[in-house]
């Protein structure tokens, strides 16, 4: 009797596994370790494709005095996650933070939004920035921010240059007009994983 019961158990795990995977056919796997776009996503969401992989960057911030730190080396790895419905990305500093961004599209919306992680903090709430990719092919993504002096502005981000072989990316600070921009961070990065 217990053979048989064992006997019906392997049958039906056997059945379900393969329809299971089936279901999650876009999440990131041995033969796709960064995940595929599912065909059901918003195709907006292959706004980001060219980035999906892994790049060796060079990311360089202002300091409190507006002088240019001395750039340091990071890994950034973005990758298909909600089984191809969304993006998630993953940096790793040679100081030892790390830092990540959920990012979804919002058909209704035609807006990104990107909810961003830490190491160095656990915030009670994410941070969250809204954008779209704009004319001429960038992705801008916004957050309101407060200047030091009490300015209404933004946070903006910007990815640009964006091809097979690489991107780049600057955080700035932005008036409500933008026509003041004062840059406050920037990476440059080089694919060497799709």
């Amino acid at each position: 009797m217990e053979i048989k019961i064992l006997g019906l158990v392997l049958s039906i795990s056997c059945l379900v596994i393969p329809v299971a995977q089936a279901q999650y056919a876009y999440r990131p796997s041995i033969d796709h370790p960064f995940g595929l776009l599912n065909p059901e996503a918003p195709p907006e969401t292959a706004d980001f494709a060219p980035l999906v992989g892994e790049c060796d960057c060079l990311s360089q911030r202002r300091a409190k005095d507006g002088e240019w730190l001395p750039e340091e080396k990071m890994l950034w790895r973005f990758s298909y996650i909600l089984n191809g419905m969304g993006v998630q990305d993953e940096s790793f500093r040679e100081d030892g933070s790390f830092s990540g961004s959920i990012r979804q599209f919002n058909a209704d919306s035609s807006k990104w939004y990107v909810h961003w992680y830490s190491n160095t903090g656990v915030a009670s709430q994410l941070p969250a920035w809204e954008g779209s990719m704009v004319e001429d092919g960038k992705i801008q993504l916004y957050r309101p921010q407060t200047a030091p002096n009490g300015m209404n502005g933004f946070y903006r981000l910007t990815f640009y240059n964006m091809e097979k072989s690489g991107f780049d990316w600057i955080g700035e600070w932005v008036d409500e007009q933008e026509t003041i921009v004062y840059p406050t961070w920037k990476i440059s990065c080089e694919k060497t994983k799709d």
